[in-house]
């Protein structure tokens, strides 16, 4: 059995693993880690979205790490853009972070303040 507890904290990360399909939505304080496919909105502290993982609906975060796909708005304070990373929609963002990526296609909206 795996446990990936913080026992100090008491909370796990969320995980949707390769060949999961998920319908619905996740809401967590901790992390959401997606390598498989969520369909719904996705709320945590930090999202990840790895390589060959997929959201298609919102995500709400404060951090969010895009390895993946993204097909759907999201409002976030800090977006990690990495290379190999889609997305469309809108991504509202305090801070943006984009390493070497071309397949963004998404309306960026920059906000000057905590408000999400």
């Amino acid at each position: 059995m795996f446990a990936f507890t913080n026992s100090a904290e008491k909370i796990s990360p969320t995980v949707v693993g390769a060949g999961t399909r998920f319908v619905g939505d996740i809401k967590t304080d901790g992390i959401v880690q997606v390598h498989g496919l969520v369909q719904g909105t996705v709320t945590g502290d930090t999202v990840i979205i790895a390589r060959g993982g997929r959201i298609l609906g919102r995500v709400n975060a404060k951090t969010l790490f895009l390895h993946g796909t993204m097909d759907g708005p999201a409002t976030v304070d800090v977006a990690n853009v990495f290379a190999d990373a889609d997305m469309s929609g809108t991504l509202s963002y305090i801070t943006l972070n984009i390493n070497n990526n071309n397949g963004l296609e998404c309306k960026l909206v920059c906000r000057k303040n905590g408000n999400r």
